[in-house]
């Protein structure tokens, strides 16, 4: 399940893309996983652990990927810490959505994403409440952010 804990939380990777940068292992590129995220959030190619085919920059190292999808390569890899998820757009919240069904996802947000209009189940750890959807999602979270 996805669990969102809105506001400030102590524990929090605040600055997702310098771990990325300081801990990111070329293998995690690789994955295919992070291969579709890619190809979804920043419509970039992978060709290789450290280099990425961007339409828009080119050929670039996996360090100038968006904030958003290296955010989500660290949730998926690191599932250990916490990370601000404020990085990603709404085009990211999918995939978060995604990763909560395949095992517990813990993120830390600072404002409301748009989790779109089909069903979900997130918790707020806030205030314990499992939300299916943004009308239920919007009045809880927008009382912490």
């Amino acid at each position: 399940m996805l669990h969102v804990f809105y506001g400030p939380m102590d524990g929090v990777v605040m600055k997702p893309s310098v771990y990325f940068k300081n801990t990111y292992q070329p293998e995690w590129l690789l994955e295919p996983w992070s291969k579709k995220m890619i190809h979804d959030v920043d419509r970039s190619e992978v060709v290789g652990p450290n280099l990425i085919q961007s339409p828009v920059l080119g050929p670039i190292p996996p360090e100038r990927l968006s904030g958003g999808v290296k955010t989500l390569i660290l949730i998926w890899q690191v599932p250990e810490k916490i990370f601000n998820a404020s990085n990603c757009g709404d085009n990211c919240a999918a995939w978060l959505l995604k990763m909560g069904e395949e095992r517990d996802v813990t993120i830390n947000l600072r404002h409301l994403l748009d989790f779109g209009e089909t069903s979900f189940e997130i918790e707020i750890l806030n205030t314990g409440d499992i939300v299916h959807s943004m009308k239920e999602l919007v009045p809880i979270a927008g009382d912490f952010v």
